[in-house]
């Protein structure tokens, strides 16, 4: 695997391996039960179970649910990063691709950019189940593409936070199992489910803070026409400072793995 490649022919190399992690889907759908049954069935879940006493009727709760939603679907998603390279890492495939005239960086770089279609997937499939059940977008199409293209954003930087933990975990289980425990917190402390005025003051504060309440925020003012410039601001901010720390973690550990 050859070290000396330029960014462009890198970003190839990349694309190319990503291409196979999308026929790995198309192979084994499967693959998207995570981003298809498990939204769905929270979906369900909380908006039938808990809507009459949060909003008042299961339609009226629908309304925040569904964007709110998109974006623990979209987070939780990204495992799929860390355990499929844990996985190749244990496999023997990193040392096939040593031997590869292509990038070092190709394989991170293509199960990275792999995870996007699966974040398109997880999106859809909740707002398509949405409308069905009585969801409408009050905006337009150009706001629900925004919407995506956010939540994609956030998804890709995210990532590299279960990247990190795929390559210096030995035991997939136990990047899923960490990855889960640390993104937990953020989500049902979050304003996803429940309003945040019904919170204690102390987590109140932290879901004004926390990173999907923010996105959860931006979705709803993209799709419902509510204010989106503050929540946008907070939601980048917290997206850049994990790219920035664990993405330069990530390319470190991954370095120090595969060799």
């Amino acid at each position: 695997m050859s070290g000396r490649v330029a960014p462009a022919e890198a970003l190839r190399h990349g694309l190319i391996l990503a291409g196979r992690g999308v026929r790995k889907i198309r192979r084994n759908p499967e693959h998207l039960v995570d981003v298809t049954v498990q939204p769905l069935l929270f979906l369900v879940m909380f908006g039938y179970l808990f809507g009459g006493a949060i909003a008042g009727s299961p339609d009226a709760y629908l309304q925040d649910l569904v964007p709110g939603l998109m974006v623990p679907s979209v987070l939780m998603a990204t495992l799929s990063a860390g355990v499929g390279l844990n996985s190749d890492a244990g496999s023997g495939v990193f040392d096939r691709f040593r031997s590869m005239p292509i990038a070092r960086s190709a394989p991170l770089t293509g199960v990275v950019l792999a995870g996007a279609v699966r974040y398109v997937v997880a999106i859809a499939v909740l707002l398509a189940a949405g409308t069905a059940l009585g969801y409408r977008v009050r905006t337009g199409p150009l706001e629900v593409l925004a919407a995506a293209a956010i939540l994609v954003t956030a998804g890709l930087c995210f990532c590299w936070i279960t990247v990190f933990l795929g390559m210096v975990l030995r035991d997939r289980d136990a990047v899923q199992g960490t990855a889960v425990a640390l993104f937990m917190p953020m989500v049902f402390a979050s304003n996803v489910f429940v309003p945040a005025a019904t919170m204690p003051g102390w987590l109140r504060a932290w879901s004004g803070v926390n990173p999907v309440s923010l996105l959860a925020d931006v979705v709803r003012g993209l799709l419902g026409g509510g204010p989106v410039a503050g929540p946008l601001t907070g939601a980048l901010a917290w997206s850049a400072g994990v790219l920035l720390v664990f993405f330069p973690l990530a390319i470190r550990a991954y370095h120090r793995r595969v060799g």
